[in-house]
């Protein structure tokens, strides 16, 4: 029974349990697609019929990475064979399992606020909002959230984690944000709020249908 209920796999060269960020990443990418067009369909139209789906979905999925293995969570699977041919990037197990208690934590909270009790309130919003952050995070930028406060709640050091954050060095030089750089992004932020306090009203007039298509439709 061990040999299927575990968290994170043995690799040679590695001397505590691992799991491949980059199905990881790839999974937190499709769950925030998921997520982010059932809470604009609930949030838009006013309809939670995805959106309950999704945190059903969520959750158990969750629960089955922590309490039986990640091996066998629906969407982990799906990540796995979307990067299948890319070389893994091993990250340790540890933080990755606390970072996913704090989820199932929001899953069950959003689960019984929408599901079970059917009501909506500025808390599921509020979760909703977090949820979507974590995951742009882990899959744009590699950024564990939750994996941050790993080491402020055990007070040790998380190993091996993604881009080697985890290791004191100095920063390559392709790494480093220069002052011209800042200064353009500065300048790119200045000429974005120019644009819309001085076109503001031409943006906003809604655009017609070119060819016509909508009105033939009906």
């Amino acid at each position: 029974m061990s040999k299927y209920i575990q968290f994170g796999e043995k690799v040679d060269g590695y001397s505590i349990p691992v799991l491949n960020e980059r199905e990881i990443r790839a999974t937190a990418g499709l769950l925030f697609l998921v997520m982010l067009f059932s809470i604009q369909a609930a949030a838009g139209d006013g309809n939670f019929t995805p959106l309950k789906y999704s945190v059903t979905f969520f959750l158990a999925d969750m629960l089955i990475r922590v309490f039986i293995n990640p091996k066998y969570s629906p969407s982990l699977i799906v990540g796995r064979w979307i990067v299948r041919n890319q070389t893994p990037e091993y990250v340790g197990a540890q933080q990755k399992k606390f970072a996913w208690y704090i989820g199932i934590g929001m899953a069950l909270v959003m689960f019984v606020l929408i599901i079970l009790v059917n009501s909506y309130s500025p808390i599921t919003g509020l979760i909703c909002l977090i949820c979507l952050i974590f995951l742009f995070f882990e899959s744009a930028f590699g950024i564990c959230l939750g994996c941050k406060f790993y080491s402020l709640v055990y007070k040790e050091k998380a190993q091996y984690c993604p881009g080697e954050v985890c290791e004191v060095k100095d920063r390559q030089e392709i790494q480093k944000t220069t002052k011209p750089q800042l200064f353009i992004l500065l300048g790119a932020v200045i000429v974005m709020v120019l644009i819309v306090a001085i076109f503001n009203d031409f943006y906003s007039v809604p655009p017609y249908d070119l060819f016509g298509l909508e009105k033939g439709m009906h």
